[in-house]
This record gives C-alpha cells, sequence and structure tokens, in this order.
C-alpha cells in the first residue's frame, strides 16, 4: 500500500505535469541529465520518476543509453510511458527493487528520496544494483525559505486554515534538506558521498493561479486539503493569495535545491 504522503492516483499525474513540472522541476531534471552525461553510462536507473521530466532529458541526454524509469505509483508510471515512450517503464518499489545486482552505471533520483520510508535501506538497495565503479545521483530540497513558489504556498495555506494547516509541504519535500543527513543515509547505506553540489535555478510560471492548482490537486497536498475543506474552494482561496504574494503571472521564481553524488564504497 502507498503511504498518502507518497501517493499520486487519479488526475493527479495529469496536474502534476501541467502545472508543476514546467515551472518547478524542469529546471532541475536539465541540471541533473548534464551531470549524468559527464558519467557516459550504459545503463541507467531512474527512482521515483514520476511523469518523466528527468527522464526525457535523461533520453536525450544520453540516446545511447538504456534507461528504465520506475516510480511507486503506476498511475504516475502509466502518465510517464505516454509521455516518454523512448524509456522502459515499470512500476517499482524503490525499498524493494527488482533487478539484479550491478546491473547499473547510474542510478538517478529527482526529488524523490524524502519520500522513502528508510533512506539507509533505499540507498543500500541503489548501491546493490550499481556495478561497482558506478554512481548515485540526488538532489533534495533546500528549506522552505529558499523557494518562492512553495513558500508563498505554505504562507497562503496558513491563513486558509490557520487553526490546522497542512504540513505535506514542510515535512516531505522540504523535510530532508540537511546535506550532512543525506550524507549519513548515504553512508550508513554502504555509499561514499564523492560531491555535494548547492544549486539555486529559476522558475518560470505563466500563471500563480495554475502553481497553486499543481500543488493543491497534483500532489500529496490534495488529501490534507480534502480532510480540511472542499478541495475547489481552497485551490482557488489558496490561488487568490498567492496572487497577491507573487502576482498573476507571469512569474518568476528563486528555487534552491542540493545534488548529491555518491558511489559505491569499497
Amino acid at each position: 500500500m502507498v503511504e498518502p504522503a507518497a501517493s499520486w492516483t487519479g488526475d493527479m499525474p495529469q496536474a502534476y505535469a501541467r502545472w508543476l513540472v514546467p515551472a518547478v522541476f524542469q529546471p532541475f531534471a536539465v541540471d541533473l541529465a548534464r551531470r549524468a552525461s559527464a558519467h557516459a553510462p550504459r545503463r541507467v536507473l531512474e527512482l521515483a520518476a514520476g511523469t518523466g521530466v528527468l527522464t526525457r532529458e535523461l533520453v536525450v541526454a544520453l540516446p545511447h543509453a538504456e534507461v528504465t524509469a520506475t516510480d511507486l505509483n503506476e498511475d504516475m508510471v502509466q502518465a510517464g510511458r505516454l509521455l516518454v515512450p523512448q524509456a522502459a517503464w515499470q512500476q517499482t518499489d524503490a525499498m524493494h527493487l527488482p533487478f539484479d545486482d550491478a546491473r547499473y552505471d547510474l542510478v538517478a533520483c529527482q526529488f524523490g528520496v524524502m519520500f522513502l520510508p528508510d533512506k539507509p535501506a533505499a540507498f543500500a538497495e541503489a548501491r546493490r544494483v550499481l556495478t561497482p565503479d558506478g554512481t548515485a545521483l540526488v538532489n533534495t530540497w533546500d528549506t522552505l525559505d529558499s523557494h518562492d513558489f512553495q513558500r508563498a504556498l505554505v504562507a497562503a495555506l496558513v491563513e486558509v486554515f490557520p487553526d490546522d494547516p497542512p504540513t505535506f509541504m514542510g515535512t516531505v519535500p522540504h523535510g530532508y534538506a540537511d546535506v550532512d543527513r543525506v550524507v549519513s543515509d548515504l553512508e550508513a547505506g554502504g555509499m561514499r558521498c564523492v560531491a555535494v553540489d548547492s544549486v539555486t535555478l529559476e522558475g518560470h510560471a505563466e500563471s500563480v493561479a495554475g502553481l497553486a492548482a499543481g500543488y493543491c490537486t497534483g500532489t500529496p497536498l490534495r488529501a490534507e486539503i480534502q480532510a480540511r475543506g472542499d478541495l475547489a474552494d481552497t485551490t482557488a482561496a489558496v490561488a487568490d493569495r498567492m496572487v497577491s504574494m507573487l502576482g498573476e503571472g507571469p512569474v518568476v521564481g528563486r528555487m534552491a535545491a542540493h545534488v548529491v553524488e555518491a558511489t559505491p564504497a569499497a
């Protein structure tokens, strides 16, 4: 069973892909694919691939590589398979990878490791399927105050639900911002950290209301909203408050993340 904080079902993948991928996730996908291409891998495994924003960049940057994209959510896999058919798609739990030892030259995960319930165990699985000289590339969001869009979203949610604001954004996407903790978990999983790079990129959103729709209807925040009120009414209220903070759009926002590169420890 998929935990609610990691669940994308129904029309959530479509909302996520339409509103959030271009503005929030695409810039970091380009960055991570560039880093992946520097290693010239032949076989690539992507974890928590979602609808395929990084997958698309990987198949372009590595045209001769075999790219396998996986996600815990079957609805995400189905959406990704349609959007990036060049990759091999498979519903997979990153905690229990159904692949042979030393199968891949590179394992990549964009903004997915924070969802893993036992991070050292998941990193140990990634190590198992990596070749001895393979590479793992993961990125995680920095703190909430370093992300203009998501900071505004959380502030809007506090205004809409002052007595019981949803906690998903702060505790999950931005709940793994401590690089020392990431490195420690990698080492506990049998990996050796090679490099840590903190990156700030710009997100470009055509519509702030669209951003609100993406976050409220296309992420697990949706379940928290539905537990507190009407989804459509809340989305509209959040959009109004985000517009008052950011403007209607087009809008540019600063977004910071950490990129960690690791290899199997000897």
